[in-house]
């Protein structure tokens, strides 16, 4: 009896002992920075994890699901490393039908894209560029284009939150041409009391009406720049953008980008102002269809490497080059079109395989751009753990923002011991925060560093993460 009722204890020991080393308090800090915001410590999870460790020092509420916001570009990004390759690399092929001669082509230029990310600017440049010096110059027939690598979406890139002219809004599209986006740049010019307006990429025909006044004060940023600026927008025919507002001196040169023309109007708008400033005429028409069996191929166009596009990804979370990644995967292990069901099945899968059962996953299209996505804490962490073992740690690591120098945290903890030595990604919604990563803490031990908040404070919630990494970095 007195066997029984010693073993009986030490196991009732043990499990008490075991919670007390994760279920701990949160440090004080953290807890007041939580406090003062009113987020409740019942909205968060948190995960800090020494590399290879058996337990964590931290843990609280790690195994509920939450939305992660743009932290779910971190299962993204790293299922992609390893299903495709660091190396990998996106194609558009450029064909010709019809009879090419003398740099006259009877017949139709088509374009076929397979998903690349970054088909920006200055790459659709390059592949035209390749087209002249193959000696292609006068284009009779008419501009086709090929997306079947992709299957066509239904959605409505207003739904997410209601601004379809939002650059981070444009739905994927198998050939996608700077983001399908404008840029407008506003050059302040005092000494005519003028703000310069130009337009990258400016297809003919588009209209821009500059009444800005310069202005003293203090420069906005986001949605309420664009409100300052009094900016209105149409499609057309022919597009128009009309800037009416004040342009404080204090903003300098600035950006706004706008998500304005449809997918075939902005691939023709591009080539109708990049084609005649290398010589070339084309007066036909655009349209979508099939590359046809008899077309030549003419040219191949290969994006950088994906190595290269997850930092991309990464550092400045871009949600439109996620989406397209997302979409890639789902041809590692299934024939095209690309659908957003076979690349859930392949992250479900990959993560399965490298033994993270994430049974509570929910991803809707790899970018975090969702009302529905859910992750734990506790599969964050053990996805950056196994990521840490994997070959393509090197490039995955690389990819995160820097605390205090680069990405979405180069403004963060600058002047702190934590600076640079913290490789984090973070996401934000209009009810989510959330970061997760490692950091090298001053004893020399990295730590995975998983936080996430649900609550309508927690976007304004960001000293409580960064009292985390703080906190992890010490290593008490």
């Amino acid at each position: 009896m007195r066997r029984v009722f010693r073993l009986c204890s030490l196991l009732l020991a043990a499990l008490l002992a075991a919670p007390a080393l994760c279920a701990r308090e949160l440090p004080k800090p953290l807890a007041d920075a939580l406090r003062a915001t009113s987020v409740p410590q019942s909205s968060v999870a948190i995960m800090v994890q020494e590399l290879g460790a058996a337990r964590p020092a931290l843990s609280h509420n790690a195994d509920v699901p939450m939305n992660p916001a743009s932290v779910m570009k971190l299962a993204t990004t790293f299922a992609a490393l390893e299903l495709l390759g660091p190396a990998y690399r996106w194609k558009t092929e450029a064909y010709v039908s019809g009879v090419l001669r003398d740099g006259v082509l009877e017949g139709d230029l088509l374009l076929k894209g397979y998903g690349d990310p970054k088909l920006d600017y200055e790459s659709f440049w390059m592949l035209l560029r390749a087209l002249r010096g193959k000696g292609l110059r006068e284009i009779r027939g008419d501009l086709v284009l090929d997306r079947s690598f992709f299957a066509p979406l239904q959605g409505d890139s207003a739904r997410f939150d209601g601004d379809a002219l939002r650059p981070y809004n444009v739905l994927p599209d198998a050939l996608l041409v700077h983001y399908k986006s404008l840029r407008f740049a506003f050059v302040p010019e005092p000494e005519r009391e003028a703000v310069r307006i130009y337009a990258e990429p400016h297809p003919p025909g588009l209209e821009v009406a500059n009444r800005l006044r310069l202005s003293a004060g203090s420069c906005l940023e986001g949605r309420a720049f664009r409100d300052m600026l009094q900016a209105e927008f149409a499609a057309g025919p022919p597009p128009h953008a009309t800037f009416a507002g004040r342009y404080p001196i204090a903003c300098g040169e600035k950006d706004l980008n706008v998500a304005l023309l449809a997918p075939n109007e902005q691939v023709a708008g591009v080539l109708r102002e990049l084609w005649p400033e290398m010589g070339g005429t084309w007066s036909g028409r655009v349209r979508e269809g099939a590359v046809p069996p008899e077309a030549r191929l003419m040219h191949t166009h290969e994006s950088a490497p994906l190595a290269e596009m997850v930092r991309d990804i990464n550092k400045f979370s871009n949600n439109v080059m996620a989406r397209q990644l997302y979409l890639t995967l789902a041809t590692a292990s299934s024939e095209p079109p690309a659908r957003p069901e076979l690349a859930a099945e392949a992250v479900r899968h990959w993560l399965a395989v490298k033994g993270i059962p994430a049974r509570e996953l929910a991803i809707e299209n790899g970018a975090g751009l969702s009302r529905t996505d859910r992750l734990s804490a506790a599969s964050l962490a053990a996805l950056l753990q196994a990521a840490w073992a994997s070959a393509v740690m090197p490039e995955f690591v690389a990819s995160l923002p820097l605390a205090a120098v680069d990405g979405t945290m180069k403004k963060r903890l600058i002047g702190e011991p934590v600076a640079g030595q913290a490789h984090v990604k973070t996401g934000l919604l209009s009810d989510v925060r959330a970061m997760a990563g490692y950091v090298l803490d001053r004893k020399g031990r990295r730590r995975v560093v998983v936080m996430l908040m649900n609550h309508p404070n927690a976007p304004d919630a960001e000293a409580a993460t960064d009292a985390l990494l703080r906190w992890a970095y010490e290593a008490r």
